[in-house]
């Protein structure tokens, strides 16, 4: 569940800063089809956060979770008591609806930072990207661990209010409680249109980035 992005900035945002489109990349967070129907209701806030970082010559960097064998399910094998997304399943897929391009990236990572083990701060770094731009699901669990992870990397995080979702309003409002008062700028698709309008130039392929 995600909450209306103009509703959750008013209540929980404790600093404003707009991202800058030549510092900031858009991290599009496990959406998956076995996160579809959580999903479906803030496909059109990815869809729009998508387009306008295109727009703007932000670089769209996807992540998958999915595991490959014991050896990596970590903590998450006895916390979710074998509830895993497995490479090579349907489920393990991003959804179609999400509008991925040949050449942005797609991260593969089985822990719920989108940094823990899977060279995505060097391809920030390398990118000459020093904010992030995060959505996708869960709210609290991967797209919050990465936001988080990315503040303490020294990243600016930039967390959408209306293009994340999670199982519960609680949970969701928890995140952007907690996020915005220590670790990011909360944001929603208003905000990066207006942010980001400024700037209009070309799509940019990431080719030499993906894995």
């Amino acid at each position: 569940m995600a909450t209306k992005g103009s509703s959750s900035l008013s209540r929980f945002a404790m600093r404003r800063r707009d991202p800058d489109p030549k510092s900031a990349a858009l991290l599009v967070i496990d959406m998956q089809n076995y996160f579809a129907a959580m999903a479906a209701p803030i496909i059109p806030s990815i869809r729009a956060a998508i387009d306008c970082c295109r727009s703007a010559g932000v670089p769209v960097i996807f992540t998958r979770h999915c595991h490959r064998s014991p050896e990596d399910y970590g903590m998450l094998g006895e916390w979710w008591g074998g509830d895993l997304i497995f490479d090579g399943t349907p489920e393990s897929e991003l959804m179609p609806e999400v509008g991925r391009r040949d050449g942005e990236p797609v991260v593969q990572k089985h822990t719920y930072s989108g940094f823990q083990g899977t060279g995505l701060e060097a391809m920030l770094r390398d990118m000459g990207r020093s904010e992030v731009i995060v959505t996708g699901v869960m709210t609290n669990l991967c797209c919050e661990t990465t936001a988080r992870d990315a503040f303490v990397k020294g990243f600016r995080v930039f967390f959408s209010a209306d293009a994340t979702a999670t199982s519960s309003r609680e949970m969701h409002e928890a995140t952007l409680l907690n996020l915005g008062y220590g670790f990011a700028y909360l944001v929603d698709c208003q905000v990066l249109k207006r942010a980001l309008a400024k700037t209009n130039v070309p799509f940019v392929e990431y080719a030499a980035y993906l894995n």
